[in-house]
């Protein structure tokens, strides 16, 4: 094997290792958070009767989350509920605007 090819070859495992720590890093800095997704556009677990991505029914639907930045869920800005009480995301599934 060539001196080029044997440095190409560690340069892409140096690569594939760098590649594969920052996907893990990414996906530390992200949470689940409940009651921020529009219908159909949750990303897993919207209660029972659904599968997963996107089959929240209901805009907003309490049992249904979303991948947020880590310490940004609560602090996501909706709007309030029909009868003006706020609403806000959760860290734990909720029991509000669930399909009927």
């Amino acid at each position: 094997m060539s001196k080029t090819l044997k440095s190409v070859a560690i340069v892409g495992a140096v690569a594939a290792s760098l590649a594969a720590h920052t996907t893990t890093a990414t996906a530390q800095s992200k949470e689940k958070c409940f009651g921020i997704s529009l219908a159909g556009q949750n990303d897993c677990a919207a209660g029972p009767g659904t599968t997963c991505a996107g089959t929240s029914t209901v805009d907003y639907q309490g049992n249904a989350w979303t991948l947020v930045d880590a310490g940004t869920c609560t602090e996501i800005e909706l709007p309030a509920m029909a009868d003006g009480t706020e609403r806000v995301g959760s860290l734990e599934e909720l029991n509000r605007d669930l399909p009927s």
